[in-house]
């Protein structure tokens, strides 16, 4: 049963940083928007968003699976901070589930392993 979980939480965590490293890579609005406030260029806002599909690529697989959670929670991490640095508590708490999740599939460990 546990790993049934830890696969779904796996896939969640795979599904959305490609989702959310796509509308960073593609320069969409409102990632423009989110990390135009910090000075963040449009090929930073690139090159953020291709490290971020990388990092969920990499889940996928046993020998990268703890660097891609990490990268991932590296990314969500930065994201917390710059809220913080704004005064955005709210900001900053929607990306705690984010991060935990990362946090917690580390810990679980990966599910196809043996």
């Amino acid at each position: 049963m546990l790993k049934i979980i830890n696969v779904i939480l796996m896939l969640v965590a795979v599904f959305m940083g490609l989702k959310q490293g796509y509308a960073m890579f593609s320069v969409k609005p409102e990632m423009l928007e989110m990390f135009g406030k910090w000075g963040f260029s449009k090929a930073g806002i690139m090159i953020n968003g291709a490290v971020t599909m990388i990092a969920a690529v990499l889940i996928l697989f046993p020998k990268t699976f703890v660097w891609g959670n990490f990268i991932m929670a590296a990314g969500i991490l930065l994201i917390i901070c710059l809220d913080l640095l704004d005064k955005n508590l709210k900001g900053a708490a929607i990306e705690l589930p984010f991060l935990l999740l990362n946090l917690v599939i580390i810990y679980l460990q990966y599910p196809f392993k043996n």
